[in-house]
């Protein structure tokens, strides 16, 4: 849905972009991630038509940004990092100003409206001036119209800046409530939200791609090995011999649970196998034993991301 060729983007001397190329899949979502100044809000400048890539070409929905602007912004929606809005107007009425662009008829103008009103909780705030509202507020205003006409391609840069924990969280669902449905491209310094929200990464740092994964496929690439956590009820020799014994498996701890009362014994497996809690669930299964909890320990991607940089200095180096 989203296809970024080899992008090079100059300002004079400097350049923001080198040789950026990525895709999006339909109904993705995808997380931009990188420091400021890295070149993110350049690349969704160039997505949405903002200006022309100096080298290289984006295709969003099979049209080109360049030759076919108009056609691709009546299918996107964008919000960008800092809200443009009229202050004198109101929430509604501004929403209706927007809606003119896309919809065609006047009775589904309406619908549109009042359909992103209550997506983004802004029913109760529809007669407010712009110019009146918070921060926070300013920021679902911007959402809601990024979503009228229900876009095929939405692409968020920073959505949660301004917004208090709550509206963080009520953001976060509605964007992941958006998978499977619109193609999502959301662009973010706060390494948190990224790993809660997309479902793949690409990491952009001094104009460069330094990396595109899952959330967990980038944590093994760092580790060069999978970790679990796996709490069983079963002899504790038999249960370890049995962990040791797994194909790919390097190291088995056996940790303290931290609560008296849970039942079992807790491991951490480490594991060059991305499948190893497949293959532990079967063992468990297969000798009778109960499996209490099982799953992944992730690299929080704030140290990924440190890991990544000092990767790519080195090969510069």
């Amino acid at each position: 849905m989203i296809e970024v060729r080899n992008v090079t983007k100059y300002y004079g001397q400097v350049c923001a972009l080198d040789q950026v190329s990525f895709e999006v899949k339909q109904g993705e979502i995808v997380g931009l991630l990188g420091p400021n100044g890295s070149g993110k809000t350049t690349l969704m400048r160039i997505l949405t038509g903002y200006f022309p890539p100096t080298e290289g070409k984006v295709l969003v929905a099979g049209l080109d940004v360049e030759t076919s602007s108009l056609e691709v912004r009546r299918r996107l929606g964008y919000l960008p990092e800092n809200v443009v809005l009229y202050p004198e107007m109101t929430v509604r009425a501004f929403l209706r100003f927007c809606v003119r662009v896309k919809a065609d008829t006047a009775t589904r103008r309406q619908a549109q409206v009042e359909r992103v009103l209550h997506e983004c909780a802004l029913e109760h705030m529809a007669h407010r001036r712009l110019g009146t509202l918070s921060k926070g507020y300013r920021q679902r205003v911007g959402l809601a119209q990024a979503l009228l006409c229900d876009p095929e391609v939405l692409i968020l840069d920073e959505p949660s800046v301004g917004l208090d924990p709550n509206q963080v969280i009520e953001m976060r669902e509605l964007i992941k409530g958006l998978a499977g449905k619109t193609t999502v491209l959301l662009s973010t310094h706060i390494l948190f939200e990224v790993g809660l929200t997309c479902q793949r990464v690409v990491i952009i740092n001094k104009g460069k791609i330094i990396a595109e994964d899952t959330p967990e496929g980038l944590n093994a690439r760092v580790q060069g090995a999978t970790q679990a956590f796996v709490r069983i009820d079963g002899p504790r020799t038999e249960v370890s011999h049995a962990l040791r014994s797994l194909p790919g498996v390097q190291e088995v701890t056996v940790t303290e649970s931290g609560e008296e009362e849970q039942e079992g014994l807790t491991f951490i497996v480490i594991a060059s196998d991305r499948t190893i809690t497949r293959t532990i669930a079967q063992v468990v299964v297969n000798r009778g034993w109960h499996l209490y909890e099982l799953r992944p320990i992730i690299m929080g991607l704030e140290e990924l991301f440190v890991r990544l940089t000092k990767e790519q200095q080195k090969e510069a180096a």
